[in-house]
């Protein structure tokens, strides 16, 4: 008798230890997720900040465009100095998957460029900056606290949750986002703990320093049937946009690095052409990110060719080693070719930029599941529908082109199949 109690006691004893490693992880990942999100987001939020200073110097002052190649010259010093040259979301990307170092320098490196970029007109995002701030915060913290070659991407994934959410301050889509945007077609799970708390504690943190997170307020047709073949129409559009905008980044970053082998000679010019592009079209609404004038297409509001406009700026801009992100492009260009192409198809200009600016960016990113929830934290939940569908179109007609080389996508968008490819 006694031999059983003791046995039944062993078991007990063996299933509450068993049960205890959860809550110990759960705990683990709270402190490590709150710990990074607190860094991330006091740097997230002071990121915004320089980068929002910045624009309004610029905007206060039209004749620093001028000085555009003057800030190429000291962005490739930088870089070349620090040997991080050639770094980017790419090596982000790769530290996660191969578990690759991450130079902590690349922190203050892609800070200080990416503000030079909005500071001089060069057109650029933030969010590439935020993924490179966030991975190396998250690194080097992983790094210093001694967590395994199995943890420490996760760390990484902490960061860019972190950074995300303070620079939009949309905590969910960075969550899923990060998760999703590394290998698509698989969702790292054991992320989500570390990955929405780093992303809430970054959101609280650049609230409190008065970053007010993005959203838009849209009118939203009803649920029909004709609506919503109108917006696989869009999407469809969308699609092509952005396989567009991936491919010529791509090629003139590949020409003028072939052409040109000097990289401050290849900024100078970069910096020039630039110039001449804004002189040329008499407006400066291509320089800097251009939230304002997604704002103006949201509310129904854009130029024709404003899209095609955006995409040679971006591309000269971020070709010719100028540092930023290419997500704000992608907003701007979906916004305003949305706009656009809604007319025509008769749908309400507004809804219609919303619809383009989620589906030309999941078409870059190849993140469908992100993009989703990006369009409920920027537009409400109101007929999610709509946006479901335009992401599902969107990265199925896009391909496997993508903004980010290292991207691997695990599953064909064809059939149910393994297929592990990289975007190209």
């Amino acid at each position: 008798m006694k031999l059983k109690k003791d046995e039944i006691l062993k078991r007990v004893k063996a299933r509450l230890l068993h049960i205890s490693q959860y809550f110990i992880v759960m705990l683990k990942w709270m402190t490590i997720g709150g710990t990074i999100g607190l860094v991330g987001g006091a740097v997230g939020g002071a990121f915004h900040i320089g980068v929002n200073q910045a624009t309004i110097f610029r905007t206060g002052h039209p004749w620093i465009l001028y000085l555009l190649p003057l800030g190429g010259l000291v962005i490739v010093w930088l870089y070349k100095t620090s040997k991080v040259e050639g770094k980017g979301t790419n090596a982000i990307i790769e530290s996660v998957q191969f578990g690759s170092e991450v130079p902590i320098v690349l922190v203050p490196m892609i800070f200080i460029a990416t503000v030079i970029t909005h500071l001089f007109g060069g057109s650029a995002g933030r969010e590439g900056a935020a993924l490179q701030i966030g991975g190396g915060i998250g690194y080097k913290t992983g790094r210093v606290i001694g967590l395994d070659e199995k943890d420490l991407p996760l760390a990484t994934l902490c960061g860019m949750s972190a950074v995300f959410s303070a620079l939009f301050g949309t905590p969910l889509t960075a969550t899923i986002f990060a998760l999703e945007v590394i290998s698509v077609g698989v969702l790292y799970y054991a992320g989500l703990i570390p990955c929405i708390t780093a992303a809430m504690t970054g959101y609280l943190i650049s609230r409190v320093m008065g970053v007010e997170p993005t959203r838009f307020a849209v009118a939203m047709p009803t649920l029909d049937a004709w609506t919503m073949l109108l917006v696989v129409i869009l999407a469809i559009l969308c699609a092509i946009v952005s396989l567009f905008f991936c491919r010529g980044m791509q090629w003139l970053e590949r020409s003028v690095s072939r052409w040109v082998k000097n990289a401050y000679l290849r900024a100078v010019l970069g910096g020039a052409v630039v110039i001449g592009l804004t002189l040329l079209v008499g407006t400066t609404d291509y320089n800097g990110a251009g939230m304002d004038i997604i704002e103006r297409a949201v509310a129904g509001q854009a130029d024709s060719w404003a899209w095609l406009l955006k995409i040679v700026f971006t591309a000269v801009t971020i070709g010719c080693g100028f540092k930023g992100g290419e997500v704000v492009p992608s907003f701007f260009i979906g916004a305003t070719f949305g706009c656009v192409a809604g007319a025509f198809l008769g749908l309400p200009t507004g809804f219609s930029a919303a619809i383009g600016l989620i589906a030309v960016f999941c078409g870059a990113v190849n993140c469908p599941i992100a993009s989703v929830i990006l369009s409920v934290e920027l537009f409400g939940s109101g007929d999610m529908l709509y946006f479901a569908m335009a992401c599902a179109v969107s990265y199925l007609i896009s391909g496997y082109s993508g903004l980010y080389s290292s991207q691997t996508i695990m599953y064909s968008k064809l059939r149910a199949e393994f297929i592990k490819v990289h975007t190209r």
